[in-house]
């Protein structure tokens, strides 16, 4: 087995976390496993995996080592299927923000993979900011406004966003009718995981943007449970539409301060400058931006 091999040995028992099942995965008996791991290690001279009864786990050598591994074997596969024109192949691996992924994305997952059936999907849900170089990450969707970085950043939506609160919060506290009527009103907030400041209410009013920080008896870092204090009555709260479309249906949301809506959101795709030739980031970039552009979460009329 050549040290190409044997990195795609290793790095399949880092994500299958088992000697046997990678064994299986690749069609070769265990006991080749327990020698490439052990050949590795000894050329290596560290311990590149902790074996317990259960699972293997990496160590921090042994990370590192995966992570090498994942680029190595990334730029062999887009060099040979730029030149081949093969079928996007191997491991795709992305970093989403959930709520888009489970309503933009997951939906169309079936139909993407039986397009392209020899790619695999491994994606993570997080609102940090990825190194995606050193972790080994392919592409990543983000929302909101982008830091400067070195990344190629596609956008492929803006979010319409809106002011919002239960009926049951509007009776104890009123329905403002401007920003001067804010006084006495509380939000729900997000509180930034990279600093743990709490995200001011915006309103655009005429060509400017006005903040507002309301008392916030619940702060909180992810969106689901934002959603849940708004949906309890906590305070007001603005979000993208289409993640309340059936709640203001139903009337247990209510739109209020429509005349000075908080400002759209971008959505982009961003991927290294070094992944931008590769067929599976390449596949995967216009597949999504299409489910963006297809969305019809993103054409629903607004609530009135």
């Amino acid at each position: 087995m050549d040290r190409f091999d044997a990195m795609r040995l290793f790095t399949r028992v880092v994500e299958r976390r088992s000697f046997t099942v990678a064994a299986n995965d690749m069609e070769v008996p265990r006991s080749t496993v327990t020698k490439v791991i052990a050949d590795l290690e000894k050329r290596l001279g560290v311990r590149l995996l902790q074996r317990t009864t259960r699972v293997v786990r990496p160590t921090l050598d042994g990370e590192a080592y995966y992570r090498r591994c994942l680029r190595i074997l990334d730029d062999i596969e887009d060099a040979e299927g730029g030149f081949s024109g093969a079928e996007p192949r191997g491991m795709l691996r992305i970093e989403v923000q959930g709520t888009l992924a489970r309503y933009f994305l997951m939906p169309g997952f079936p139909a993407f993979l039986e397009r392209y059936p020899a790619l695999q999907i491994t994606m993570s849900e997080g609102d940090r900011w990825v190194d995606l170089v050193q972790e080994g990450v392919d592409c990543v969707l983000r929302y909101g406004v982008l830091p400067d970085s070195e990344l190629v950043a596609r956008q492929v939506a803006m979010l319409d966003r809106l002011t919002c609160a239960t009926p049951r919060y509007l009776e104890r506290f009123g329905t403002p009718t401007g920003l001067d009527a804010l006084d006495g009103h509380r939000m729900v907030a997000i509180r930034q995981m990279s600093t743990g400041n709490v995200t001011p209410l915006e309103f655009v009013v005429g060509d400017d943007l006005k903040s507002a920080a309301l008392p916030c008896p619940l702060a909180v870092t992810g969106t689901e449970s934002y959603l849940a204090g708004i949906e309890l009555g906590l305070g007001m709260a603005q979000v993208p539409r289409f993640h309340v479309v059936d709640q203001l249906k139903s009337g247990s949301l209510v739109e209020i301060l429509r005349d000075t809506p908080p400002p759209s959101q971008p959505v982009s795709l961003l991927y290294p400058r070094s992944r931008q030739l590769s067929p599976r980031v390449r596949a995967f970039l216009d597949w999504a931006a299409g489910e963006f552009a297809n969305s019809p979460l993103l054409s629903q009329p607004k609530a009135g």
